[in-house]
């Protein structure tokens, strides 16, 4: 729920500052290039927010607040710039279509069964696993990492 709640909030977060932003120049203009207008900060937000913030910190504005940190799989440290670029383009390309896989999904049901298996649901299929991604990234709570690097530490020493 917590990972939720972050997406939640940064969602939030970048459509409130990307309004604030264009809001003097979109209500001068037409609504097709308002759009236009608003499309670019939130970008520009969300790439700042998902990528530069979690390069620095270790999670962007909604993963602070809900105590989640950005790790990078298999030695849970920080990800390397590359990782977080691919993890960025792959929330602005595969997330939002879930609604349709879901659609889909609930369309081809028939009277015999379930129909077929949405995307991402398939047996080893690497986006069914909800805490990684193709990145090689993982979501953790920051107390659980702090617990980690200490077992860790006590092994080590």
């Amino acid at each position: 729920m917590r990972r939720y709640l972050a997406v939640g909030l940064d969602c939030y977060l970048c459509l409130v500052a990307a309004g604030l932003l264009a809001r003097p120049h979109v209500e001068a203009t037409p609504f097709p290039k308002g759009v236009a207008l608003l499309l670019g900060p939130v970008l520009a937000i969300s790439f700042l927010n998902q990528v530069v913030l979690t390069a620095l910190v270790g999670g962007g504005a909604g993963k602070l607040i809900m105590g989640i940190r950005v790790v990078s799989l298999p030695d849970g440290g920080r990800p390397g710039p590359g990782q977080l670029v691919r993890r960025w383009l792959h929330g602005l390309c595969w997330l939002p279509l879930q609604p349709w896989y879901g659609l889909r999904a609930r369309l081809a049901r028939t009277d015999d069964g379930p129909g077929p298996v949405p995307r991402g649901c398939e047996e080893g299929d690497p986006y069914a696993d909800p805490y990684t991604d193709p990145a090689g990234v993982r979501q953790v709570r920051r107390t659980d990492l702090v617990a980690n690097r200490r077992a860790a530490a006590g092994r080590a020493a």
